[in-house]
């Protein structure tokens, strides 16, 4: 039995008709509040409202797009300027790292390149961040129980993290109904990315009992979810969705990912691609590639043959051959391939080289070579 540790968002409420206790819960954390919002869900004016009504006020920084370090100076700035003592982010990953990272740097004293990840040095916050709370409203990171935010760093073509066990939220409130109607493209691409955050990290060399629990109750899970999705909205398959994305969040912060996520954070910054249409797309070819590497009867071999059956049984694919049939699957299902992006001219070995050092790459289940790196993405173009 191996030694771990297990840590996660300080309390969370899962279900729906959570959301509408935001206001009561949130102001028992504090009356300034730094309310971190996309544009897309209308329910967060009545969050500012419900605020309002109990005597906190309220400073508004929207979320254009996935955060960058421009972005994130900004929102620190505004709540620095507020004196805010509570950040609540409500929207997608994006939204929600960028939450986090606020409410880990503002205290801070450093500068932000000092605590990212690749690019600058990494190091631990100086400071307790102040308290936070996330609402998702798509079902695809995780990022309400998880240590890190993601920023892109546009000077160096990168999205990096920010790490550290404080990041985790204070209060992480799912709320399946602010999932609801979403965009079918938006869903797609979303449930790719939770799906692919059980099945990394039960694949992964950091595996422990707790996010095996995990990963086996949620991949079969996620997988029906996500095909009932692809045929239309569903309440219920939008509320196993949810929690396969909360489940996902827990496991990846507490074993690791792998190349579908290494790849990904290089080829996002770069490229700009949404990222659960990366991973959706790598996920075939990068099974394929792990299981060739581990050959018949390597370590993990077991594991492998699990993530096909249930792939293979749950999206009606070849049983015998489910990876490399998630191409034409995805394709069926009108996902984009990263040959929207990825052009004659991208050179795919500088990325594959960059991705070979991120901390996901270092948690795949095998080595990967850089050709097959490069293969794998000839593959998802």
């Amino acid at each position: 039995m191996p030694d771990f540790d297990f840590l996660t968002a300080g309390h969370i409420r899962f279900g729906r008709g959570k959301a509408a206790e935001t206001a009561k819960l949130a102001r028992q954390y504090g009356t300034r509040v730094l309310l971190v919002r996309g544009r897309s869900v209308p329910w967060v004016d009545t969050l500012a409202a419900d605020l309002a009504d109990l005597d906190c006020a309220v400073t508004e920084v929207f979320c254009s797009g996935e955060p960058d370090l421009p972005m994130l100076d900004a929102a620190c700035d505004t709540a620095r300027s507020a004196a805010i003592e509570l950040v609540v982010a409500v929207g997608g990953g994006a939204v929600i790292d960028l939450g986090k990272a606020v409410a880990a740097l503002v205290p801070s004293q450093s500068e932000v390149l000092d605590h990212l990840e690749g690019v600058g040095q990494g190091k631990p916050l100086t400071a307790d961040p102040v308290p936070f709370i996330a609402l998702p409203t798509t079902s695809g990171t995780g990022a309400e129980v998880t240590k890190n935010a993601v920023i892109a760093v546009p000077a160096a073509g990168r999205k990096v993290s920010l790490r550290d066990n404080r990041i985790l939220p204070d209060l992480a409130i799912i709320d399946p109904a602010l999932t609801d109607n979403a965009p079918r493209s938006v869903t797609l691409s979303s449930g790719l990315d939770a799906v692919t955050q059980v099945i990394e990290p039960y694949l992964c060399n950091r595996t422990n009992p707790l996010t095996d629990a995990l990963c086996r109750s949620a991949i079969p899970m996620g997988l029906a979810a996500l095909a009932r999705l692809e045929q239309g909205e569903d309440a219920a398959a939008r509320d196993r969705m949810a929690c396969v994305s909360l489940m996902g969040g827990m496991a990846l912060a507490n074993s690791g990912l792998g190349a579908v996520h290494g790849l990904a954070g290089v080829i996002g910054g770069r490229l700009g691609v949404p990222h659960g249409l990366i991973c959706g797309r790598l996920l075939g070819p990068v099974l394929a590639a792990n299981l060739n590497a581990i050959g018949a009867s390597g370590p993990g071999r077991d594991r492998f043959d699990e993530v096909a059956r249930w792939i293979g049984e749950t999206l009606d694919v070849d049983t015998a051959a489910p990876f490399p049939e998630l191409t034409g699957l995805l394709d069926r299902w009108g996902v984009a391939r990263l040959g929207d992006w990825i052009t004659p001219q991208t050179d795919l070995y500088r990325i594959a080289t960059e991705a070979s050092g991120a901390s996901s790459m270092r948690a795949n289940p095998v080595e990967l070579s850089t050709e097959s790196l490069v293969d794998i993405m000839r593959e998802a173009i």
